[in-house]
């Protein structure tokens, strides 16, 4: 896979509730096990959703709310926001912080982007899981601790790139996001066993770059 560089996501802010009011624990849908909460936004998305998954095998947190912000870390509406809020609850302010460790742990670590071209001007996200968080698990509708390969691209780039992805591995779609996202990439979580996923996720790295070097071929 002919990448330029990798790109590492940047946690941005933190903070942790210990002791969540119960109105506020009421319009999140919390239940009675959880009584702290912790926030966290970064400069990725998808680096950050694949880091909350990963929380959730590391310590008693259970995602209850995640999203994308629209237009892109580029264009945040402030200093603190990027691309993405999360929040964390959890039974006690010392489990919600060991998912907030886990969580920081994972994304400057292992959920890297990676640039397909020399002036950075294009990234991808060919991401493999070995086994599924409890995140991950219900929002793709499958076993927990299921292989995934969580992959992103720019529109054309990862459309051409899916089609590739999914003829090169016994692997089938479990979540697709359309192009235009809030942040105007396309994305697709594959499962398979983990071969599967690591050949699909192989595949779709060589078919964008393929793109990004030969853009007018056809």
């Amino acid at each position: 896979m002919g990448v330029f560089e990798l790109i590492i996501a940047k946690p941005l802010a933190i903070r942790i509730i210990p002791n969540i009011d119960a109105d506020y624990a009421y319009v999140l849908g919390l239940n009675e096990k959880h009584k702290s909460l912790g926030i966290i936004t970064a400069d990725n998305d998808d680096a950050l959703y694949v880091s909350i998954d990963d929380a959730t095998k590391k310590a008693d947190v259970e995602v209850v709310y995640a999203h994308s912000f629209y237009a892109g870390a580029k264009h945040s509406s402030g200093k603190l926001s990027g691309e993405i809020i999360a929040l964390l609850a959890g039974p006690t302010p010392s489990e919600v912080s060991a998912g907030l460790d886990a969580t920081v742990q994972y994304l400057t670590n292992y959920a890297l982007w990676y640039s397909a071209n020399q002036d950075h001007s294009v990234a991808f996200f060919p991401h493999v899981i070995s086994k599924s968080g409890t995140y991950l698990s219900k929002k793709c509708d499958i076993p927990l601790g299921s292989p995934i390969a969580y992959l992103v691209a720019p529109p054309l780039e990862g459309l051409f790139a899916l089609d590739i992805a999914l003829k090169s591995a016994a692997v089938r779609i479990v979540s697709y996001t359309a192009p235009p996202s809030e942040t105007n990439y396309m994305g697709v979580i594959l499962t398979g066993d983990q071969s599967a996923c690591t050949t699909a996720a192989s595949a779709f790295s060589n078919a964008v770059i393929d793109v990004v070097n030969n853009p007018m071929r056809y």
